[in-house]
C-alpha cells in the first residue's frame, strides 16, 4: 500500500508522516506549484500544474488498488473508489461506496444553492477533535485493525 495526499489544502501533513514513519509506509505528496513551501514534512513531494484539477488526475493516474489516499475532495474519493483505493479524509471520515453517493448528492446541492445566489458559511473549523479521529483512524487502517472498511 502506498499513501498519496491531496497536500494543496491538506492540514493533517506532519501527522500523516508521523504515522507513515510509524507502520513504515511510503507517502506522495500531491501539490500544485503554487504550494511550494520549504516545509515538506519528508515523503516524496510531486509538484504539478496549477490547473483546477492537476493534483486530482496525478493522483488518480498513479494510484493503485489498495493505497491510501487522503482528500477532502469527495469528487476525486468517488473516481478513487471506483479503482478500490482506499479515502479518508483529514477529518477521518472513510469514504466507501456506501456512503459516496450521498457525500456527491450534497455537493451537487450546494453547488447549484451557490449557483443560485445562496451562499453559506463553509466547511466547520477544523479542531483538536478532528484531528484525534483522523488520527486514530489512520492508525487503524495502516495497522489493519479496521477490519472490512468496503
Amino acid at each position: 500500500m502506498n499513501i498519496y495526499v491531496d497536500a494543496d489544502a491538506c492540514p493533517v501533513k506532519q501527522e500523516i508522516m508521523t504515522i507513515a514513519n510509524e507502520y513504515q509506509f511510503e507517502v506522495v505528496f500531491v501539490a500544485s506549484y503554487n504550494h511550494v513551501s520549504e516545509k515538506t514534512y519528508g515523503g516524496k513531494w510531486v509538484f504539478v500544474d496549477t490547473g483546477k484539477e492537476a493534483a486530482d488526475l496525478y493522483i488518480v493516474n498513479h494510484v493503485k488498488k489498495g493505497d491510501l489516499v487522503v482528500s477532502q475532495d469527495i469528487g476525486l474519493a468517488g473516481l478513487l473508489l471506483k479503482k478500490e483505493v482506499l479515502v479518508i479524509t483529514p477529518r477521518g471520515k472513510i469514504y466507501t461506496e456506501s456512503n459516496i453517493d450521498t457525500a456527491l448528492q450534497f455537493r451537487y446541492l450546494s453547488a447549484m444553492e451557490r449557483r443560485g445566489g445562496k451562499f453559506t458559511k463553509g466547511p466547520k473549523k477544523f479542531t483538536e477533535a478532528d484531528i484525534i479521529n483522523f488520527i486514530t483512524t489512520m492508525k487503524k487502517i495502516l495497522s489493519k485493525d479496521a477490519g472490512d472498511l468496503k
